[in-house]
């Protein structure tokens, strides 16, 4: 009987202990709450509160409460810990228990970090005690309590300006007019609303159905004021006269703005207002809000960092009482971009190119500075701020020489303008000299029947003996395509490589590279059309501009560069590539190609200009039996006596306009 006494206390003390040890500790209760929080399971999280937190708030309200709360402040890296314990209270029996906690996270406003006790309830359950979390808003942010909202505001940096090499803005934050109108006053001095209102799209050039979609937003009232549109800034007059109706009001504000619009769109680009995609995708969104505006094109794109600044964030409680601030980081205006470009020459060559599909790219041969890059047709930056004409908007999207679309940093076939490039390589290479006459007879040269079918054609018979000055003036293919092939593919693809071929140009504003071939030089007939230009190599109008410094700094390549604070030290891109008497030489047969009678540039003649430069036509044939093909006329030209301007010029389909001669008639225009 006692051995069987003895077994059943046994039995009921494993028992007991049993029961015990599926008790859950305080501290095992916040862990499991704190895992709950850090994954931002706020769901989980009310499924731990005790009672009496549930009965203050519902589980659809808590979960949507603090979730919003969270998103708008940007919450990242949310770390919740739980504290020491000391043994004194791991071994405590009370009912409730304070354990520490440490909370830090990153906001849109920047770190926020505290401590806070939480207070844990223990509960009887059917599987033993469970511990519960007595909520406290608190635990969000330290200075949030009762029913009190958190805030997040923002201020939109000052976006810095882009300016031209004398300090003239290319694009600035200027003030201009916002209409709006006072939906209860719009009848008035014997006007009808309605007569108002036709008046108002009249002056304004604008629908009277926009019109009126914006007075029927659900927020409008007869008393407030709804903008309509914001005018540009030399648009004040037309506010004036707006103005003078019945209910149409002006205010100031400040938008985006792009001096030379068409003439320099392509380079500075434009801001557009940021969508949701970019809040919720872009690596960089903590620095925007939903009123924020973003480079999308050009240098405002290149730029943005620079341009944008930090925006200003405040996080902060708002109750009736006060203002508590939980976060904030100060807004930091953007910096200006200090370019090279040279507004008037900017403006001249779009004068010159305006009606054409083309582009061009002026640089200072001797310090690389980029003084224009123009591409054409082109389009105004301004309306993509201030508002697009419906039917002007749908005609430059469907015109097929992409407007919208920049050109002097793509590539094209050069023509006949890579020819002086071909006698550079060849006087490095000695396969040539200045003076050094080559014998060519009749029109067409086959290489002695090594190049079976094929032949190289030259325009003009006249001369037997062909030196370096009278090739350049006559453009001679059969010449500079022999110089290419005595030069060996090998050698002729390193020297054009040492002009900055197949190499990415380290340039502010993003341009293609310039390719020699598109599987190499595996054939002498490639070999020899690459040397006076008709082979498969391509080059941006800004390169080939750079491709011609040698000729006026003793065989160096300079840099080109748009940035005012590079241009101060003008950068050697490749030194040597050519020996200064050859760079001489090339400068005397260009001068020929434009001041000999028998030059292509020498028309239209023009008293006291002193340019050196050489002619390209690139023919777009589908085959060499297309009879229809297209052509691009090319001109390169420099200034051989001030020595302060250098212009690459491209024109398409220059077919039936002369062919390269009506790109010479307009680069000549611009040195005028």
């Amino acid at each position: 009987m006692k051995r069987l006494a003895a077994v059943l206390f046994i039995v009921s003390a494993l028992f007991l202990l049993s029961a015990c040890s599926d008790d859950q500790s305080a501290k095992d209760g916040l862990n499991e709450f704190v895992d709950n929080w850090n994954s931002q399971d706020f769901d989980k999280m009310y499924s731990q509160l005790t009672e009496e937190s549930q009965q203050d708030i519902t589980k659809e309200a808590f979960v949507k409460r603090y979730t919003d709360i969270y998103e708008q402040a940007g919450v990242t890296d949310l770390k919740v810990k739980v504290g020491e314990v000391s043994e004194e209270e791991a071994k405590s029996d009370a009912d409730t228990q304070q354990l520490p906690l440490s909370v830090s996270m990153q906001t849109v406003a920047g770190e926020v970090a505290f401590d806070k006790d939480a207070e844990l309830v223990k509960v009887d359950g059917e599987d033993g005690a469970a511990w519960k979390v007595n909520w406290d808003p608190s635990y969000i942010f330290a200075q949030l309590n009762g029913e009190e909202s958190v805030r997040i505001s923002s201020i939109e940096p000052e976006r810095g300006r882009i300016l031209d090499a004398n300090g003239a803005e290319l694009a600035f934050n200027a003030t201009v007019p916002s209409i709006g109108l006072i939906p209860g006053q719009l009848e008035a001095d014997g006007k009808t609303k309605d007569e108002t209102l036709n008046q108002v799209a009249e002056i304004l050039e604008m629908d009277r159905e926009e019109i009126d979609s914006l007075l029927e937003q659900s927020w409008v009232t007869d008393e407030v004021n709804v903008p309509i549109k914001t005018l540009r800034p030399d648009e004040r007059d037309l506010a004036k006269e707006v103005t003078a109706l019945p209910g149409v009001q002006s205010t100031e504000t400040t938008s985006r703005f792009y001096t030379l619009g068409e003439a320099a769109a392509h380079l500075t680009g434009y801001v557009k207002k940021v969508d949701a995609d970019f809040l919720e995708e872009d690596d960089n969104a903590s620095n925007y809000s939903s009123t924020s505006y973003v480079g999308s094109t050009g240098l405002e794109s290149v730029f943005e960092d620079k341009l944008r600044g930090e925006i200003g964030w405040k996080i902060y409680t708002d109750s009736s009482e006060e203002q508590e601030i939980i976060a904030e980081t100060e807004v930091q205006n953007g910096e200006d971009v200090e370019t090279t470009i040279d507004s008037e020459t900017q403006k001249e060559i779009y004068n010159q190119l305006k009606d054409d599909s083309g582009a061009s790219a002026a640089i200072d041969p001797k310090t690389g500075a980029t003084l224009a890059l123009v591409s054409t047709p082109s389009y105004d930056p301004n309306n993509f701020i201030f508002g697009w004409d419906a039917e002007e908007y749908e005609k430059l999207s469907n015109n097929e020489n992409s407007p919208f679309s920049a050109k002097f940093n793509k590539t094209y076939a050069p023509g006949s303008t890579i020819k002086p490039l071909t006698a550079a390589v060849g006087l490095e290479n000695g396969v040539i000299t200045p003076d050094e006459a080559k014998h060519i007879e009749g029109k067409t040269w086959d290489n002695d029947g090594k190049f079976g079918d094929y032949s190289v054609t030259r325009v003009s018979s006249s001369l037997s003996d062909v030196d370096l000055e009278n090739a350049l003036i006559t453009s001679d293919n059969i010449y500079f395509a022999m110089t290419a092939v005595d030069t060996g593919a090998e050698n002729f693809q390193k020297g054009l490589e040492s002009f900055g071929f197949d190499e990415e140009l380290d340039y502010a504003f993003p341009t293609k590279a310039s390719s020699v071939s598109n599987d190499g030089l595996n054939s002498e007939t490639l070999l020899a059309d690459s040397g006076y230009g008709q082979g498969q190599v391509l080059m941006s109008p800004l390169h080939l501009a750079a491709a011609y410094t040698p000729f006026l700094n003793d065989g160096n390549l300079i840099k080109p560069t748009l940035l005012k604070s590079k241009a101060a030290e003008p950068a050697v891109w490749h030194e040597d590539v050519l020996p200064a008497d050859g760079a001489n030489a090339i400068t005397e047969g260009l001068r020929g190609v434009v001041e000999d009678e028998r030059g292509s540039a020498h028309q239209p003649a023009v008293d006291g200009l002193t340019i050196a430069g050489k002619t390209g036509t690139a023919e777009l044939k589908q085959s060499k039996d297309d009879e229809n093909g297209k052509e691009n006329g090319w001109f390169v030209a420099y200034d051989y006596d001030k020595q302060d301007m250098l212009i690459s010029m491209m024109i398409e389909d220059v077919q039936d306009k002369g062919g390269s001669h009506y790109t010479v008639e307009k680069v000549k225009n611009v040195f005028k």
